[in-house]
C-alpha cells in the first residue's frame, strides 16, 4: 500500500510538472505574441469586431472635379468655424452666438425651414438647430445627421468638431437636392463639451428626448464627431485595451462606433461605406458600458431606444492636439476627409431608403 500510494504521489507530480509546463509555455506565447492574444480573444470578441466586407488597404484615388469642389466647399467651412469665428463655448459666448448664425444662414441658403429647440446651460441660452428634408414614400421614418458645434474652453475646435459640422451643412446642401423614401433631419447640437458629469444637459439629450416624447420613428441616427484628421504612421493609431489586437495601428480609416444594441446600424453602415469608395473604414459595435464608445452626441439617442452610431477619426486615440488650442485646420487632411464625406452621402441614401 505504501509503495502504490508513492507511485500515485509520483504519477501525479509528473502530470502537474507537464501542466505546469504546458500553461507556462502557453501564458508566455501569449504574453510575447499579439497574434496569439488575438487568435484566444476573437471569439469573445467577434460578435463586437466582425463587420461586412473587408476595409480598403490600397492607395487612395484621386478626387473627381465635383469631389475637388466639395474639398474647397469642407476647407472653406471648417476656416470659417475654426478661424473666423473661433472658440464657440459657454466661456465664449459671442463665439457659439456667431456659430448659431452661421448654420442658420447655411440651412436658409439651402432652402430649408430652421427650427430651434433652446436649451439653458450656466445661464446662457443656446439652441439645437434643426432643418428637415421630408421623404417622398414614407416621411415617418427620420435618419438623424448631427453634430456638435460649440468648443472646449481655449479651443478652436477645427477637427472638434467643425469638420462635424462642416460635413453635415454640405450633406444638408447635397441632400436638398436628391430625392430619398424616408425623411432626412440634420441637426447641429449645443453643450456636448460642457456638461461634464451632467450628460442630460447636452442638447444631444434633450433633442432625443423631445423625439421620444413625440413618438417619432428614428431608425438611424448618425454623430459626425471629429473627421479631419488621418496619418499612414505606423504606431499613429491607439486603442483601450484589448481593441488593439483586432484594429489597424496606422491612423488611415475612419471609424463606425456603436453600441451592441446598435448594431445592425453599423453593420449596414459600414458595409455601405466599404462598397462606395475606397478607404479605409472600419467598425465597432461593443457593449455600452464601455466608456469610450459613447463620448459623442450618439449616446443620447441611446438613452431612449434609438439606433445610433458615431462617425470618428477616433478623437485623442490619434490626434494629439485633441481639445488644445492647436486644434487648428492646418493639422487636417482635407483629401481624406472629402472621400469620408463622399462615402458618407452613399450611406445615408441606403439608410434613408435608396440605393445610390
Amino acid at each position: 500500500m505504501k509503495e502504490e500510494h508513492s507511485s500515485r504521489l509520483t504519477l501525479a507530480g509528473i502530470w502537474l510538472a507537464l501542466f505546469s509546463l504546458c500553461f507556462g509555455g502557453l501564458y508566455l506565447l501569449i504574453r510575447k505574441s499579439k497574434n496569439a492574444r488575438r487568435w484566444l480573444l476573437l471569439p469573445m470578441f467577434s460578435s463586437i469586431v466582425r463587420m461586412p466586407g473587408k476595409s480598403y488597404r490600397g492607395p487612395l484615388t484621386e478626387l473627381t472635379q465635383s469631389e475637388k469642389i466639395l474639398r474647397e466647399r469642407l476647407e472653406k467651412r471648417v476656416n470659417d468655424l475654426s478661424i473666423t469665428i473661433g472658440e464657440r463655448s459657454v466661456d465664449e459666448y459671442a463665439g457659439m452666438q456667431k456659430a448659431m448664425t452661421y448654420i442658420v444662414d447655411s440651412f436658409t441658403k439651402d432652402n430649408y425651414k430652421v427650427e430651434k429647440q433652446w436649451i439653458v446651460f450656466k445661464n446662457k441660452q443656446m439652441a439645437n438647430i434643426i432643418a428637415e428634408k421630408k421623404g417622398t414614400t414614407n416621411i415617418n421614418k427620420v435618419v438623424v445627421i448631427g453634430a456638435h458645434y460649440d468648443t472646449v474652453p481655449g479651443s478652436p475646435g477645427a477637427d472638434d468638431n467643425a469638420t462635424g459640422v462642416a460635413a453635415m451643412l454640405e450633406l444638408a446642401r447635397i441632400f436638398c437636392e436628391i430625392e430619398t423614401p424616408y425623411t432626412i433631419r440634420f441637426v447641429a447640437f449645443a453643450n456636448e463639451e460642457h456638461p461634464g458629469s451632467d450628460q442630460k444637459a447636452m442638447g444631444s439629450y434633450a433633442y432625443a428626448a423631445g423625439c421620444r416624447e413625440r413618438s417619432e420613428n428614428i431608425i438611424a441616427m448618425f454623430s459626425l464627431e471629429m473627421l479631419g484628421f488621418y496619418s499612414d504612421a505606423e504606431g499613429s493609431q491607439h486603442y483601450p485595451e484589448p481593441f488593439s489586437l483586432f484594429y489597424p495601428t496606422s491612423a488611415n480609416f475612419i471609424g463606425f462606433v456603436g453600441s451592441s444594441n446598435s448594431k445592425d446600424l453599423v453593420r449596414q453602415s459600414v458595409a455601405a461605406f466599404r462598397k462606395s469608395v475606397q478607404f479605409p473604414c472600419e467598425g465597432l459595435a461593443a457593449p455600452d458600458s464601455i466608456r469610450d464608445i459613447g463620448r459623442s452626441d450618439h449616446w443620447g439617442f441611446w438613452q431612449f431606444g434609438y439606433p445610433a452610431l458615431m462617425v470618428t477619426d477616433t478623437s485623442n486615440f490619434r490626434y494629439k492636439h485633441y481639445h488644445t488650442e492647436e486644434d487648428t485646420p492646418d493639422k487636417l487632411d482635407f483629401e481624406r476627409f472629402t472621400t469620408v464625406v463622399t462615402g458618407l452621402i452613399h450611406v445615408i441614401s441606403e439608410l434613408a431608403g435608396t440605393n445610390s
